[in-house]
């Protein structure tokens, strides 16, 4: 019996937030796993013990990047973490979508404003300011060029923090066509979801968003297939992938564009796809399979 860690966060008092948990823990103990759902700070945990850690739901891991990153390289010291410390750190930092369009796949255009930086903002469209590393949104917004001594104060917030800042024009298309998610898993395509906007005007920075509004099924044309394929050959050691969610938007063009690629802890919408549990299920457990002891 191969044994399996799923990593989430402590939600304290509250309610756990992934929905995608109870399912997986579910599934992975009907197909014959010994599974345990632990968030990824807990105290004496002995990561070692199992043969395959699988980064789930780590969702506060971005107030708290040094210390996540340090428990990331422990952990895929000890044992087999899905996806590996190596693609982990590189996608905790969207520094990487520069190094996608150096690859020459299509993205939504992005300036980097490091703590020091002049400000640089737009003076003629929307745009979008948030931090390098971040998730569900958070100290992102959405600014009109009229707005511009409010989104100051959002960066020189950040830049207090010490985090550098990324600032993208805001893609118009969202409000029409919404964000498409399109997951892949074990290698291949599994599924695809589309949301509505989740920046709406006027909402501050430090607000909190929904964030998967209006949530559907999706099938994927070829050119989003394509453009999320491109990314994902574009990562360093793709084969290494156990998961993977590419999020594109229509670009002015008209064609596909990686908003973001969501290699760490993506909601997999499994409850949006319960078709999909199984082939999750089998490539996990193939995951863990390969993790085990007699196949060290």
């Amino acid at each position: 019996m191969v044994r399996i860690a799923l990593a989430t966060y402590d939600p304290g008092a509250d309610v756990n937030h992934d929905r995608d948990l109870p399912v997986l823990v579910r599934a992975l103990r009907e197909a014959g796993a010994e599974v345990s759902a632990l968030p990824w700070d807990a105290p004496g945990t002995e990561w070692g013990a199992f043969d395959l850690v699988l980064i789930r739901s780590t969702w506060d891991y971005t107030w708290r990047a040094e210390e996540f990153m340090a428990w990331v390289e422990r952990c895929g010291k000890a044992t087999r973490l899905a996806n590996p410390a190596d693609v982990v750190r590189w996608n905790t930092d969207k520094h990487y979508l520069g190094e996608l369009a150096a690859a020459g796949v299509p993205v939504v255009p992005t300036r980097y404003l490091a703590p020091g930086a002049s400000a640089g903002l737009p003076d003629d469209h929307e745009y979008v300011l948030k931090p390098v590393c971040g998730a569900g949104a958070r100290r992102a917004a959405r600014y009109a060029p009229a707005e511009r001594e409010t989104a100051l104060r959002h960066l020189a917030r950040l830049h207090e923090d010490g985090l550098t800042a990324m600032v993208q024009p805001y893609m118009a298309s969202i409000d029409v066509s919404g964000e498409r998610a399109l997951q892949f898993f074990g290698g291949r395509f599994l599924h695809a979801s589309r949301k509505g906007a989740v920046l709406e005007p006027g909402t501050p920075y430090d607000a909190e968003k929904v964030p998967h509004p209006g949530l559907e099924t999706w099938q994927p044309t070829p050119a989003e297939l394509g453009v999320a394929e491109r990314a994902l050959a574009a990562v360093p050691d793709p084969s290494a992938l156990l998961y993977a969610r590419v999020d594109l938007v229509t670009g002015d063009d008209g064609e596909p564009h990686v908003m973001e690629l969501e290699l760490v802890e993506p909601n997999l919408f499994l409850d949006l796809h319960p078709a999909s549990v199984p082939v999750v299920v089998d490539a996990v457990l193939a995951a863990a399979d390969a993790g085990s002891p007699r196949h060290a």
